[in-house]
């Protein structure tokens, strides 16, 4: 990952392009606009992906309008979903025209490879392949970026996967741990924002969220926990027919994340607890001072009866309260005039 000063957008296209070139450019030409940092597609060969004939999980299914026979297959329902070699390079080109950082997850090894080929300089680890020894070996031989999501995964799983990346040479720097739901939308009771911290904890790496929610607040709220990189869906119409569509944000859901993510990177500060330059014109007119809060005669002792404190601190400050409760008055006082520094 690049400069992780500022958090990493990640912008999903996946398989929302439904198997047309012209749809993938408009997905990238939707991120740039946005903002994101990063557009991101899924790679994979059929064969290599599915068993013949396996069965769809039930958001494939219930998310694809395009559905009507129950017993299809995964095979189905994604084979019309994939782009060529020669496509995905055109469009890294194109990203690259606009500015945009581009790369694709890899489900398989032949198109592990096809992307490294093709230049491609960081893989993600999905979730679904956080078991998958020969896939994370393959990845983590290239010795690049590696971002690994962690759906569907205990701590055991994890640790697993992270250990088999770093003993083949792989620098705790160059990985990015992704905390995710996977459910296609993921109901915010499901979301565990907290478990980010967790991750932190347990592996000292850079730790992200992968965005299934509904809307765009687990996003924004995942940055004020400590993300470092969002990952999020992006389509170009909600309605559109396909397995992701329904769990992902359109343009202007994008635009609003990612602006509400630079102004909270920009509130989180730098965690140092001082006075602020926007705090400093208020301070004298917010705090209080030591004033009569009746009329007092020379000798007469100060006491609680004939203090109080009020704005502005123009006067002694009400924090030296206990120091002039006590003391004897050097001379007379109207009402709600400042007592003296005597």
């Amino acid at each position: 990952m690049k400069n992780l000063l500022q958090v990493q957008v990640i912008a999903e296209a996946g398989i929302n392009h439904n198997g047309s070139y012209e749809a993938a450019k408009k997905l990238i030409e939707l991120a740039k606009r946005a903002g994101a940092n990063f557009v991101k597609f899924q790679t994979f060969e059929i064969d290599q992906l599915v068993r013949r004939g396996t069965e769809p999980a039930p958001y494939q299914v219930n998310n694809s309008n395009f559905v009507s026979d129950k017993s299809i297959s995964q095979n189905d329902i994604l084979r019309g979903l994939s782009l060529t070699s020669e496509m995905y390079r055109d469009l890294r080109t194109y990203s690259s025209t606009l500015g945009i950082d581009f790369f694709s997850t890899a489900f398989d090894l032949q198109s592990v490879e096809s992307l490294y080929d093709l230049g491609q300089r960081i893989f993600k680890i999905p979730s679904g392949e956080i078991t998958n020894v020969p896939l994370i070996k393959l990845i983590s031989s290239f010795n690049t970026p590696i971002i690994l999501s962690t759906g569907m995964s205990n701590l055991e799983e994890i640790h697993f996967a992270v250990d088999l990346i770093r003993k083949s040479g792989v620098s705790s720097d160059k990985i990015t741990l992704l905390h995710c739901t996977s459910a296609y939308p993921t109901p915010f009771s499901d979301s565990n924002l907290l478990a980010i911290r967790t991750l932190q904890k347990e592996f000292g790496l850079k730790v992200g969220f992968s965005d299934h929610t509904l809307g765009v607040e687990a996003a924004i709220a995942a940055v004020a926990l400590g993300a470092c990189v969002i990952e999020k869906h992006i389509t170009l119409d909600k309605k559109m027919p396909g397995p992701d569509h329904a769990a992902s944000i359109e343009e202007n859901e994008l635009h609003q994340m990612i602006s509400a993510i630079r102004n909270i990177e920009i509130a989180l500060g730098n965690g140092k607890k001082t006075l602020m330059t926007s705090e400093v014109e208020n301070i004298k007119l917010a705090r209080k001072s030591i004033v009569a809060k009746k009329n007092i005669i020379k000798g007469e002792k100060f006491t609680e009866q004939n203090l109080t404190a009020k704005r502005p601190d123009y006067g002694i400050s009400v924090s030296r309260w206990e120091s002039i409760v006590g003391s004897i008055a050097k001379r007379d006082y109207v009402e709600d005039e400042y007592i003296a520094d005597e």
